[in-house]
């Protein structure tokens, strides 16, 4: 079937606007997303009738109890999740790893190791580089291949040893776009000793998430990147999670996930991540006609992927035909499943600021920078202060978005050529 894209623009307000006479091109999806109205009517709605702390007898209370708990149900069947133990609900994706690294890393020794790929937002690097300091741990970086952009597992092989602790892996990139396949890099990595704690931040908004099947210990991912609100989630093996030592308060329950989650919980966006799935299941009803959830969940993703790669073919392709223009990334067509539709580029005598400027003067939102992408931006040679211009989809966006933002470059680089 045809993906409905018109239908399901209708659901997204923030596609409507304009700006000085410019209809808003949103191309800036990989540092966040908008919302359909649903997402943003459970917030309100939560803040406006049923506003409260929990673990209270009365109405409200009882409430925003049947909420969190909702919320964390909501997110384990989001991910594959045995349960809604296994899912920790907080700020960010790197608040959240900074939090658990102290946990994970608490009983390694000096001289352990942590494996950091190359690849990883800083997100997925920060947290361990300080508790590695911390703790006298080593770095040691397992390099992504130039030609492929992935991260090879005869690389990450190489690099690990019998004092190798924990692995961090990022499952799709944030300024190339690639998939890793995190299900061999882990068996890999575990059949090493080690623990894998994979970042999913960009992957979650374009690809179904199976932690069960992909076998890691951890995996953390942002709500706010998949069209709901600005949360971090990290998921980890019940089993493993229970082994590690909580940071909590002394009255916090020593129960799962709570343990783990730290201080009030900002409510009105749980009510935003149930709503948040419940879209998936709505899309999902366009193109299944299951009564399963995560069915549903899986066909939305089929089919948002199936409308999503085409439209990063016809990108690429139309970038391609810009002259200065380098794609950091895959680019072959046949290859459009081993990445997200996030296309980072430069120009041979344009700066990256100027492009994105001359973007956002035709209405179209584009990043541009290193994006946090701080450790591929210097493995690339790409320099720091410049970085690139990154351009990402989202299944709302349309063939004609993308024609006007090629266009636009074309436009704004025609002099430099």
């Amino acid at each position: 079937m045809l993906f409905p894209v018109t239908e399901v623009r209708s659901l997204f307000p923030a596609l409507n606007q304009s700006d000085n006479g410019h209809a808003r091109v949103y191309l800036d999806n990989p540092a966040g997303t908008q919302v359909p109205s649903s997402v943003a009517q459970a917030v309100a709605d939560y803040m406006l009738t049923d506003a409260s702390n929990m673990g209270g007898h009365f109405t409200t209370s009882l409430n925003t109890d049947a909420l969190v708990l909702k919320a964390h149900e909501d997110a384990a069947l989001f991910l594959g999740a045995k349960s809604a133990a296994e899912v920790i609900i907080g700020q960010s994706m790197t608040s959240l790893t900074f939090h658990l690294s102290r946990s994970i890393c608490r009983d390694f020794q000096p001289g352990d190791e942590i494996v950091i790929s190359r690849v990883e937002h800083e997100g997925n690097v920060g947290p361990w580089l300080e508790i590695a300091k911390d703790m006298g741990l080593n770095i040691r970086w397992v390099e992504f291949d130039r030609d492929s952009w992935l991260i090879e597992p005869d690389a990450l092989a190489a690099v690990l040893s019998e004092k190798t602790r924990l692995v961090c892996l990022n499952f799709a990139s944030n300024m190339t776009g690639s998939i890793n396949d995190i299900s061999a890099l882990t068996r890999i990595a575990q059949d090493a000793g080690a623990l894998v704690f994979v970042d999913a931040v960009q992957l979650a908004p374009h690809h179904l998430v199976d932690v069960q099947a992909l076998g890691c210990d951890f995996l953390a991912c942002s709500s706010y990147k998949f069209f709901g609100p600005h949360l971090g989630l990290l998921w980890g093996k019940e089993e493993v999670l229970a082994a590690l030592h909580p940071y909590k308060g002394r009255c916090v329950s020593d129960a799962l996930p709570e343990r783990f989650e730290t201080g009030t919980p900002q409510f009105e966006l749980l009510a935003g991540l149930s709503a948040t799935v419940k879209y998936f299941e709505n899309m999902g009803q366009r193109g299944s006609s299951s009564e399963n959830r995560r069915d549903l969940i899986s066909a939305a993703y089929k089919m948002s992927r199936d409308y999503e790669e085409p439209l990063t073919n016809t990108l690429i392709d139309g970038l391609n035909q810009i002259r200065g223009i380098s794609i950091f990334g895959i680019t072959n067509p046949n290859r459009v499943h081993q990445r997200v539709p996030t296309v980072s580029i430069r120009h041979d005598n344009k700066a990256p600021s100027e492009i994105a400027q001359s973007l956002a003067d035709a209405g179209i939102f584009v990043w541009h920078g290193h994006n946090y992408a701080y450790e591929p931006t210097r493995f690339l040679g790409i320099p720091e202060d410049e970085g690139v211009v990154r351009i990402g989809l989202a299944h709302y966006n349309t063939e004609a978005e993308v024609a006007r933002v090629v266009q636009a470059i074309d436009m704004a680089t025609a002099n430099n050529n």
